[in-house]
């Protein structure tokens, strides 16, 4: 079996909190991830669970096209990244009627998951 992809775009998050969670699953075991991930208290957790979730039924689905047998069991976490997305430009009223930018930072998050070989 190949690698399988999820995307997850323009979540409304910044990239630094999501790369602090993203960080603790690349490289783990499926159901590990999505154990630590459901008991996480960070709302990025949230999100990348979503995305991980979509990756194993991708990964679901593609076997079955294919007529592949899929252990989801064996599957792991082979590349899980996040990057910045679109900023929506906002503003905030300052002092002396002025206005100050606020930047509301997106995110983009890639989850690719594989099987692990015969140990």
């Amino acid at each position: 079996m190949t690698d399988v992809r999820a995307f997850q775009r323009t979540t409304r998050q910044s990239p630094y909190k999501m790369r602090l969670v993203i960080d603790q699953i690349r490289g783990k075991d499926v159901n590990e991830a999505l154990a630590l991930l459901a008991f996480s208290k960070k709302h990025a957790a949230k999100q990348i669970e979503k995305t991980l979730k979509s990756a194993v039924a991708n990964a679901e689905f593609k076997a079955r096209e294919s007529g592949e047998p899929l252990d989801t069991d064996r599957l792991y976490v082979k590349h899980a990244i996040v990057n910045e997305g679109p900023k929506l430009k906002r503003f905030m009223p300052a002092a002396m009627g002025r206005a100050t930018p606020i930047q509301k930072r997106t995110s983009h998050v890639e989850i690719v998951v594989a099987e692990r070989g015969e140990r």
